[in-house]
């Protein structure tokens, strides 16, 4: 059974290797994904990619472009991510923030890294409330612990789920209570 792993753009080997032989349609869905032959996985396992509709519309937007790449440049495999290119892309990313919103870009936003995307990525799933089991397939891990790494908690909902035992909800069940015979 292959992994799940969705592309949020942050995962800079997979995306700079991808290719369109492994481009698999599924027509019920009316979708496709991409299953990674597991030789080019770090795990040995053959990694299934599912794209959400901003990774897909990405992906749509490269066909075309190269017979057997997905992501080129210049008719050639991107060979690198973290180059010139990608800090000239930050540097237009940040000066277009700024224009769009009138405000400086966040602290950082000039330093992302390719890497940063997946943990953004996870934070994202978990604040949408996505299970730990289907965040661990999308991020592609086979270790809890790991998805937990890329998936760290927000604040607010820590606040919010220790506030959860001051209310009435949060005490004995009587149900228990009666099960017990206390």
């Amino acid at each position: 059974m292959p992994t799940l792993v969705s592309v949020s753009l942050g995962g800079g080997e997979r995306i700079r290797r991808l290719r369109w032989e492994w481009e698999v349609q599924v027509p019920e869905l009316a979708a496709s994904v991409f299953l990674i032959p597991q030789a080019q996985v770090k795990n040995r396992e053959d990694r299934l990619v599912v794209l959400n509709r901003v990774a897909r519309s990405v992906v749509e937007g490269q066909h075309g472009t190269h017979p057997e790449y997905v992501f080129t440049y210049r008719g050639h495999q991107v060979t690198r991510l973290y180059n010139t290119a990608w800090k000239r892309a930050r540097r237009r990313a940040a000066e277009r923030y700024e224009q769009e919103f009138g405000s400086p870009c966040p602290p950082g936003f000039r330093q992302l890294r390719v890497h940063d995307l997946k943990h953004t990525f996870g934070r994202r799933l978990r604040a949408a409330g996505v299970s730990l089991e289907d965040r661990q397939d999308l991020l592609g891990h086979k270790s809890g612990r790991i998805t937990t790494h890329y998936s760290g908690a927000e604040l607010g909902n820590l606040i919010a789920a220790a506030e959860r035992v001051c209310g009435e909800n949060s005490r004995k069940s009587p149900a228990l209570v009666v099960l017990r015979g206390a």
